[in-house]
């Protein structure tokens, strides 16, 4: 059984007991959140729309360093940035149909 999850711009695949990271939720460590499921596919292959996730916040981080370099040849133009995303680590507990 697994389930499509849109949060944060994006789409996720999650099947119960994944662990995943997404965008920084507003939610403290330990608490249940819950998300709309635009598709779940159940064993035997029926396939819903609609439906809800259950899961639990395990962690809030940052990801690795992404270096942002800007440059144009010719004028001595060199600019050098770095930025490191927040994120959420989620454990999925349930999906239901």
């Amino acid at each position: 059984m697994y389930a499509i999850i849109n949060t944060g711009g994006k789409q996720y695949k999650v099947e119960p007991g994944s662990v995943l990271k997404v965008e920084k939720l507003p939610a403290d460590v330990g608490e249940t959140v819950e998300f709309e499921a635009s598709l779940i596919r159940d064993d035997s292959g029926n396939i819903k729309t609609e439906g809800k996730v259950e899961a639990e916040v395990v962690e809030h981080g940052k990801h690795k360093k992404v270096l942002v370099f800007h440059f144009k040849r010719k004028k001595n133009y060199k600019k050098l940035n770095g930025h490191r995303q927040p994120y959420t680590m989620i454990k999925i507990k349930e999906i239901k149909g």
